[in-house]
């Protein structure tokens, strides 16, 4: 079978839109991105994203080796615990390094590591700038009997390719048109990000497990906020910090994304709950105001957490309605296909959204290479992608669903929601002094955030 001389069109310049196009163009195939964003500088800065096992291995293939080392240079320090505590400060359960066995520690593949979006987008962002275009709303596509396909704009431009990949996010114009089918439903939670400056003040209201963690805190009524402290390698002024090493410094100074990221130590928050708890306007709440929410909603809270709010940025904080997609039958495969949260939105109650994202963009670079190759046709790889897609795609929404789910009973503020929360509680606090159930459940996450998986894809 002859190669295809393919050109691949995508919408959005998000992390699986621009993880594809990096792929893409390292195998030589042509390939253009647009994106609403005006700038590459706007679009949601500053929010942590914890790349697992998964998202590590689809960067590492679709990225040249030299990025792929800034990726890892621009990451946050490792997260080493994962902390469940109560809304009084006290932990629920604590599992660091010490829990696994040698035999059992992450290689330097599979450690998680953390890093703010913003700073993952400029990474993504380097040496596909001639390919990516910006303020281009996507607007419609029409396929053509020569099975082609051209992307229109809300400026008047059009673009056509041989296909088109809806990786614009969860309201996907693409997915719209091409999979109405293909809802979004809401779980009945709310959540309010935030992000506080790491200084020595709100340094001191952490304790070292949740200074060098990821922490979970339960609150009454089923109230919940997840606590991440981001530290990197440089300074407020965007300097390298000094000991981090020659290579990472050198790394840091070399790297033209550092002009456009705005990331600084901070502690990230993300509190949520369920809607019926919150005001019905909530989310026409920004800034100062949705902080105050947050206090009023936490008052019972201890004093350190609470302070932490406070101090928060308020230009950093705003409502986010809390949806995830359900999974759908098979469709036949056509020149136009979806990636990331264009077709598999997820709660972030597993903390692999981004993750599958990079994951879906390694495996449909990998099929799409073999088109162009001619070793399948471009409808073959584009079925083939979205086969083995949705059958981990699913798996993962159903999971992070049953983790955030407004509706459950967890988030009811009667004796039964009362007596659900005890029993969470005590059963955390029994695994907690159980070293071998600690360490079963440690395995058991790693295993499902992609840690030793084979290359199956």
């Amino acid at each position: 079978m002859p190669g295809l001389p393919l050109h691949v069109i995508i919408i959005g310049a998000g992390t699986g839109g621009l993880c594809l196009a990096q792929g893409l163009k390292r195998a030589g195939i042509s390939v253009a991105v647009y994106e609403r964003d005006r700038t590459r500088r706007d679009g949601l800065q500053g929010y942590r994203v914890g790349i697992d096992a998964d998202g590590k291995r689809a960067l590492r293939a679709n990225l040249s080796p030299e990025l792929y080392d800034t990726f890892l240079t621009t990451c946050a320090q490792r997260p080493v615990y994962g902390n469940q505590m109560t809304h009084e400060k006290k932990f629920l359960f604590s599992a660091g390094p010490e829990v696994l066995k040698a035999e059992d520690q992450p290689s330097e593949d599979d450690a998680d590591e953390s890093v703010s979006r913003m700073t993952l987008r400029q990474v993504l962002l380097t040496g596909v700038e001639d390919v990516v275009h910006f303020d281009k709303r996507f607007t419609h596509y029409e396929q053509h009997d020569d099975g082609r396909v051209t992307a229109f704009f809300a400026d008047g431009d059009s673009a056509t390719g041989d296909l088109l990949v809806g990786a614009e996010g969860a309201n996907s114009a693409v997915r719209q048109q091409y999979l109405p089918h293909a809802k979004l439903v809401d779980t009945g939670l709310i959540g309010i990000t935030g992000k506080t400056p790491l200084t020595d003040e709100t340094r001191a209201l952490l304790p070292k497990e949740v200074m060098e963690g990821v922490t979970m805190v339960h609150g009454p009524k089923g109230f919940m906020c997840i606590l991440h402290v981001m530290r990197f390698k440089w300074d407020e002024d965007g300097r390298p910090k000094q000991g981090i090493g020659s290579t990472d410094a050198e790394a840091l100074r070399a790297w033209p994304g550092m002009l456009y990221d705005n990331s600084r130590d901070y502690i990230m928050w993300g509190f949520a709950a369920s809607e019926k708890w919150l005001p019905k306007d909530v989310t026409q709440m920004r800034g100062a105001r949705i902080q105050q929410l947050v206090q009023e909603k936490t008052a019972s809270w201890h004093p350190d957490f609470r302070r932490i709010f406070s101090l928060g940025d308020p230009d950093s904080s705003f409502p986010l309605v809390i949806r995830t997609s359900e999974p759908i039958d098979p469709w036949k495969p056509s020149t136009v296909t979806l990636i990331g949260d264009a077709i598999h939105t997820m709660t972030p109650g597993r903390g692999v959204g981004a993750n599958t994202a990079l994951r879906d963009a390694r495996l449909l670079t990998r099929k799409l290479v073999a088109a162009s190759g001619g070793e399948l046709s471009l409808l073959d790889a584009v079925g083939q992608y979205e086969s083995t897609m949705t059958s981990y795609a699913w798996d993962a929404v159903i999971k992070s669903r049953a983790q955030m789910d407004g509706h459950s009973v967890m988030h009811k503020g009667d004796l039964i929601g009362n007596l659900a929360r005890t029993g969470m509680r005590t059963a955390m606090r029994t695994m907690n002094h159980l070293p071998p159930m600690k360490r079963k459940i440690v395995l058991a996450e790693s295993s499902f955030r992609g840690a030793g998986r084979e290359d199956e894809d």
